[in-house]
C-alpha cells in the first residue's frame, strides 16, 4: 500500500471521526430549543435513510446494475444488526439529555473495554497483556475525564445510566457491522442497517411523543443531524478504513473523543477542567496501545 493511500485513509477517517464528534453538541442544541428525543432521532433516520437511498440509486447507475445485490437473509441479518445502531443514538441521545456532552461521549468511549470483554466471551480467550494494561487506562482515564474525583460535581444517574447503555449497543453495532454481509457494498449494508434502527426509533417516537411531532425539526435541524450522523462519518470510515487498516483508523478515530468535548466547550460553554484533559488524553492512549504492535521487527 502507497503511502499516499495510506495518508488519504487517515484524512477520510479524521473527517469522518471529526463529523461524528460535533453530532451531540446539535443535539444539545436541539434540546435547547423544545425539540424532544424522539423528533431529533426520527428526523435524523428519515434524512439518513432518503440520504443512503439516494447513494445506493447512483452507484447502481454508476455501476450498471453490476454490483452484488443482498440477499433475503442479507437484508434479515443487516436490519438485525441495525437495530442496535438504533438503540445507541436513542441512548447517546437520551445521555446527553442528562449530562454534558463533554461527559457523554466519555461514556460512550467505554467501548474500548466492552470490545474487549466481548471478544474475550466470544472468542472464548483470556485477552493480551497489552489490551488488559489499555483497559485499566481507560478505567482511570473514565474517571478523571467524566470528574468524578470532584465530590461537588453531581452527574445526574439517568445520563450515566443511558450513556454505559449507548457504550454497549455501540460496541455490538462495530462487532457486527464488519462481521454480516460484508460481501456486499458499504451503502447496500449501511441502508438495511439503518432501515433495523429505524423500527427501533420510530418505536421510541410512537410511545413516548406525547405532544404533537413538532414538523419545523426537518427543516432546522434533520438534514444536519443526519448528515453528521448517518451519511457523512460511515461513508468516509468505510472509505479510510481499507486504506488505513483497522490498527491506524482505530487510532485516527479517537479524534472524535477531543473534537466533541472542543465543540461543547466552545458552543454549549461547557466547563472541561484540566484534570478532563488529562482523562482524555489517557484514553487516547490506550487506544494507541491497543492498535499499535510494540514486537520489535527482526
Amino acid at each position: 500500500m502507497s503511502q499516499n493511500n495510506v495518508l488519504k485513509g487517515v484524512f477520510l477517517v479524521a473527517l469522518g471521526a471529526t463529523t461524528y464528534g460535533m453530532l451531540a453538541t446539535f443535539v444539545k442544541i436541539a434540546y435547547s430549543e423544545g425539540y424532544t428525543t424522539a423528533e431529533v432521532t426520527s428526523s435524523q433516520f428519515i434524512y439518513g435513510i432518503t440520504g443512503i437511498l439516494l447513494i445506493n440509486l447512483f452507484q447502481r447507475i454508476k455501476n450498471k446494475n453490476q454490483a452484488v445485490k443482498a440477499t433475503p437473509k442479507n437484508i434479515f441479518n443487516l436490519m438485525l444488526a441495525g437495530t442496535s445502531l438504533g438503540m445507541t443514538s436513542l441512548f447517546y441521545y437520551l445521555a446527553v439529555k442528562y449530562i454534558p456532552v463533554s461527559i457523554g461521549i466519555v461514556l460512550l468511549m467505554q467501548t474500548v473495554w466492552m470490545g474487549v470483554l466481548l471478544e474475550m466471551i466470544l472468542e472464548k480467550k483470556l485477552p493480551s497483556k497489552q489490551k488488559v494494561i489499555a483497559v485499566f487506562i481507560v478505567l482511570f482515564g473514565t474517571v478523571l475525564a467524566t470528574n468524578l474525583i470532584n465530590s461537588d460535581i453531581k452527574l445526574d444517574w439517568r445520563g450515566l445510566a443511558w450513556g454505559i447503555m449507548a457504550a454497549a449497543s455501540f460496541t455490538t453495532t462495530m462487532f457486527t457491522a464488519n462481521r454480516v454481509a460484508t460481501e456486499i457494498s458499504s451503502a447496500q449494508r449501511s441502508l438495511y442497517m439503518l432501515l433495523g434502527g429505524s423500527i427501533i426509533v420510530f418505536s421510541f417516537a410512537f410511545f413516548t411523543q406525547v405532544s404533537p411531532f413538532n414538523l419545523e425539526i426537518f427543516l432546522k435541524w434533520g438534514i444536519v443531524l443526519a448528515l453528521f450522523g448517518t451519511i457523512i462519518p460511515p461513508m468516509l470510515m468505510n472509505a479510510g478504513f481499507p486504506l488505513t487498516g483497522i490498527g491506524l483508523g482505530s487510532i485516527v478515530s479517537a479524534l472524535e473523543l477531543p473534537v466533541s468535548v472542543m465543540m461543547a466547550y466552545v458552543l454549549l460553554n461547557e466547563k472541561v477542567v484540566f484534570s478532563q484533559w488529562v482523562g482524555i488524553v489517557l484514553i487516547i492512549l490506550a487506544i494507541i496501545i491497543m492498535n499499535v504492535n510494540f514486537k520489535a521487527k527482526k
